[in-house]
């Protein structure tokens, strides 16, 4: 089962549960720009195509059209990372995981928090992270009891039975939260 957190996972020592860590937030100095990433007036950086870990960062400011932009990103994100083009079943699999909890992630936070601010992608040893901030108070959670039949609400329990780990990071003093979940590549 996925938890909320007030911190990301790494950041106060080892997790109990197992659960991936992640390294510092990407900075938004020195970073280089993603070619072709977004169109404006979204913008989008991109870190660490070298290796190791490896970041895309995109900004929502004024922009029409963010659970496709942020898909269309993503998708970007994932041929650049070598996630993509898939060479078996279970890899295209993954891949449309990632895009599925992305475009809940966004969706969400368009329908509960007055739309997305940003959206940050990390990959670190087979393990994507997505993290989409928003302005808004709500807190996520799967709806319980989650009835398969209606239309609506099975957006954060998809997330909870896609990823590895989910959860929210609100910093004190500032308005809104960082919505993360964490997705395995297929072995």
């Amino acid at each position: 089962m996925s938890t909320t957190r007030p911190y990301s996972p790494g950041d106060r020592g080892p997790e109990p549960s197992g659960a991936s860590g992640a390294s510092a937030p990407v900075p938004s100095s020195g970073v280089t720009e993603a070619s072709g990433a977004a169109s404006a007036p979204a913008a989008a950086s991109a870190s660490g195509e070298g290796g190791g870990r490896q970041a895309r960062r995109l900004t929502f400011e004024d922009a029409s059209g963010v659970v496709p932009l942020a898909r269309d990103f993503t998708r970007e994100a994932l041929y650049a990372w070598g996630w993509l083009p898939s060479a078996t079943a279970d890899q295209r699999a993954a891949a449309e995981d990632v895009l599925l909890v992305v475009s809940e992630l966004v969706t969400n936070a368009c329908l509960h928090a007055e739309g997305p601010d940003e959206l940050l992608i990390t990959c670190e040893k087979k393990v994507i992270r997505l993290e989409v901030s928003d302005r808004g108070a709500g807190q996520p959670a799967p709806r319980t009891p989650h009835r398969a039949g209606r239309p609506g609400g099975h957006g954060m329990f998809i997330v909870q039975r896609l990823c590895l780990d989910w959860g929210v990071v609100r910093t004190p003093g500032v308005a809104g939260k960082r919505v993360w979940a964490e997705l395995g590549a297929p072995a």
